[in-house]
């Protein structure tokens, strides 16, 4: 093993030995290297004032060699926020901002231990970050019975992981903790554990209140004190589209501190939080009130970066800061709030008006990009097919039963015609 990696697991065995067990045989071999490329670079921009020849770009007149068609196109900034390598980390001035993002989104964070957030390639690369370094063959991964399909691609079939689902509502149409628990006690014998959670959920569109985050909450705290080593990862892909009386928080929040064997991850990002989907720029930030941890966790984390995409696109990046430093961004974030928000409530008041009787039956959804229909008497591949060849509509069927609707990309004025339609075809396949 390199002498690099085994200081960092050496560190990890002594600060937080509970996280040194959640490692993956690739999160113990894997670090970021200080005396190769990079870190020389560094060394060099720094001292070199006469001549730099040490990394791989090329330089005009002091500033990145760049063409002036596509400079044209983005001449509101400066071609060294643009052309050079972004560090693997990511651009400094933007974690420092999105740590304080952080902090102001979630005042419950102030006072506890977390580290600075590490840039990633939007948030499907950062939760594959998770997986590289806390997952091996067998882990259990445990997430609801209505979750994100590219779960089992990054957890699954990319690290060997084993997918346990459990119901996400119980019998009370809400958050099903009682299953959550039982799934994580059931690893016991294993001794570890990598939870998911999303909220607001995909495909389902919904997030507990706060008695449901308290269950949540002591759900993993009793895994964890019967001895399993838990890696909670949440997936705050829709944060901050919280329609109703709903958490307003990450859960992050209450898992940060929660016990030695939990070690809390959150993933986020700029990606749909701030409407900037092909940017590709979220965040990784890990918990710990032992900073020495959290530098472990971080080269690590630098490391599988370095070996993989090397660093995010600079870009993407300063456009992301330039919009976090504006004072015109919580205003115009609020704008849009305020846009997603009239089409869920407009959706919810279409179903329960009554004029769909019992066909449109739904899940319970109080925020984000979707919401789910409970088809019980059609399946949901079939009118998922008939409204696309019969009417030019797209929907995911997701199982035999549950079709998802983004409301998020269907104009107010527009969404009593989508789901007429989609009524219309639902009687049209049940024969009526």
């Amino acid at each position: 093993m390199n002498p690099l990696a085994q200081q960092l697991n050496e560190t990890l065995q002594k600060e937080s030995p509970n996280v040194y067990a959640m490692l993956s045989n690739l999160g113990k071999a894997i670090y970021f290297p200080k005396e190769g490329i990079l870190s020389q670079s560094a060394e060099a921009k720094t001292k070199a004032n006469k001549y730099n020849a040490t990394i791989g770009i090329a330089l005009e007149g002091g500033q990145p060699m760049h063409l002036k068609l596509i400079q044209d196109t983005l001449s509101a900034y400066q071609p060294k926020d643009l052309y050079e390598y972004a560090p693997p980390g990511g651009k400094p001035e933007l974690r420092s901002a999105w740590r304080a993002k952080m902090v102001k989104d979630n005042p419950s964070l102030e006072g506890i231990g977390f580290g600075n957030p590490i840039v990633t390639n939007a948030l499907t690369h950062g939760l594959s970050i998770v997986a590289d370094l806390f997952a091996d063959s067998g882990d259990a991964v445990i997430i609801p019975d209505k979750n994100w399909e590219n779960y089992e691609l990054t957890f699954g079939v990319r690290r060997g992981a084993v997918i346990v689902e459990y119901p996400l509502y119980n019998e009370k149409i809400r958050f099903n903790s009682a299953g959550l628990r039982e799934a994580l006690l059931a690893q016991k014998d294993k001794g570890k554990a990598i939870v998911v959670l999303n909220f607001p959920n995909n495909p389902t569109g919904y997030t507990p209140d706060a008695h449901e985050g308290e269950e949540i909450v002591a759900a993993i705290r009793d895994a964890a004190e019967a001895g399993v080593n838990i890696v909670a990862v949440t997936d705050d892909a829709y944060f901050g589209l919280f329609f109703e009386n709903s958490l307003q928080e990450s859960l992050f929040s209450r898992l940060a501190s929660l016990h030695p064997r939990v070690l809390a991850v959150k993933v986020d990002g700029a990606t749909k939080e701030e409407y900037v989907w092909g940017f590709r720029v979220g965040f990784i930030t890990y918990a710990s009130e032992s900073q020495a941890t959290l530098a472990a966790l971080e080269q690590k984390t630098l490391g599988i970066i370095r070996s993989t995409i090397s660093s995010g696109p600079h870009p993407s990046q300063t456009f992301v800061l330039h919009a976090l430093q504006s004072p015109e961004f919580d205003a115009q974030k609020a704008e849009k709030f305020e846009i997603m928000k009239g089409r869920a409530n407009r959706v919810k008041s279409l179903l329960d008006s009554g004029r769909y009787g019992n066909d449109l039956a739904y899940y319970p959804f109080n925020s984000g990009y979707f919401m789910c229909l409970k088809l019980s008497t059609v399946s949901a591949e079939a009118v998922r097919q008939h409204l696309l060849n019969q009417y030019g509509i797209g929907t995911i069927a997701l199982g035999e039963t549950d079709l998802r609707v983004a409301f998020s990309c269907i104009e107010e004025e527009n969404l009593e015609e989508l789901f007429d339609t989609i009524h219309k075809a639902v009687t049209e396949v049940a024969g009526r």
